[in-house]
C-alpha cells in the first residue's frame, strides 16, 4: 500500500483494506482519470457486489468519487502532469497453479467469441465488460475472469469467476442464458427511456450482501423532479420469484443484451 494520507476528515471511511488497495491500484494505473461520474459508480457497484461487503453498508458512487478527491488533493503537483501508463501484471493470466476445469472437445470445430477465450481475465474494475447470472440465487454478478468454455448438450457453457468472490465459487453457466454486457446504472435524466415492459435489472440490499436481480416493468408513476432528481415510482415483478416491489430510479440499470 501507498503512503498514508494526511488524517483529514473524509466523507465516507467504511471502505474496507481490500477496497482501498484496490483504488489505491487504480488510481496509480490510470493516471488520475478517475473521477468521472460513470466510473465511480462501476467501482461502487463492483464494491457493493463482493463477497467483502456483506453485512457492511453500501458504497455509494459519490463517496468513492470522494476518496479519490481525496487523493489527488495530496498528490505533488508536478506528477499531476505526468501521464501514467497501465502495467501490465502477471495476475492478468490465469493462475498457474489453478486447475482448469476440462473443455468438451466434441465440438472442437466450433469458434468462440474471442472475449470469451478459456483464461481470458477482465484487466480491472475499469474494464469489466459482462456479467453472469448465478444458478444459487439467481442474481447476476460482475465476471472477473473465464476461466475455460466447454459444448454441453449442443449448448455453450463458460466457467466463471465472479468478482470478490474465490475459486469456490466458480461457477459454469449457459452464454446464451446467463451471460451479457454489464448492466449501466440509469442517470435521473433517463428515466423517461424506461416503459411498461421493459427488463431492468433492479439493486436489493439484503442483511448480508447486496444483490442484482432481473424485473420487468408493470406500472410507472411520473412525478415532477426535483432537486434530489428523479422521483417517479416504478412497480417491478422480479423474475426470480415473481414477487412485486415499487422503487425509485437510482436502484434500477439498464440492462445491455
Amino acid at each position: 500500500m501507498g503512503r498514508l494520507r494526511p488524517r483529514e476528515r473524509p466523507a465516507f471511511s467504511g471502505f474496507t483494506k481490500a477496497e482501498i488497495e484496490k483504488m489505491e491500484k487504480l488510481l496509480k494505473e490510470s493516471g488520475g482519470q478517475l473521477l468521472n461520474r460513470e466510473i465511480c459508480q462501476r467501482i461502487a457497484k463492483s464494491f457493493n457486489r463482493s463477497s467483502g461487503r456483506a453485512g457492511k453498508p453500501i458504497v455509494k458512487w459519490n463517496e468513492v468519487h470522494s476518496w479519490f478527491q481525496n487523493q489527488q488533493q495530496n498528490v505533488p503537483e508536478a506528477s499531476k502532469h505526468v501521464p501514467l501508463l497501465p502495467k501490465a501484471s502477471p495476475s492478468n493470466g490465469t493462475d498457474e497453479n489453478l486447475e482448469m476445469p476440462k473443455e468438451d472437445s466434441s465440438k472442437a470445430g466450433e469458434r468462440i467469441p474471442d472475449s470469451l477465450e478459456a483464461g481470458k481475465r477482465m484487466p480491472g474494475l475499469l474494464e469489466l465488460e459482462f456479467e453472469a447470472r448465478s444458478s444459487k440465487d439467481g442474481a447476476w454478478y460482475d465476471v472477473d475472469v473465464f476461466l475455460a468454455h466447454r459444448f454441453l448438450s449442443g449448448e455453450f457453457e463458460v466457467c466463471v469467476r465472479f468478482v470478490g468472490f474465490g475459486a469456490e465459487e466458480d461457477e459454469w453457466v449457459n452464454v446464451k442464458k446467463s451471460v451479457r454486457q454489464r448492466s449501466i446504472p440509469l442517470e435521473h435524466s433517463e428515466c423517461h427511456k424506461v416503459k411498461v415492459g421493459d427488463l431492468v435489472l433492479c439493486f436489493q440490499e439484503k442483511r448480508d450482501q447486496a444483490i442484482y436481480y432481473d424485473a420487468h416493468v408493470l406500472d410507472i408513476q411520473r412525478r415532477l423532479h426535483d432537486i434530489r432528481g428523479c422521483r417517479c415510482l416504478f412497480l417491478l415483478r422480479y423474475d426470480h420469484d415473481d414477487s412485486e416491489e415499487r422503487v425509485r430510479l437510482r436502484r434500477l440499470c439498464r440492462v445491455l443484451c
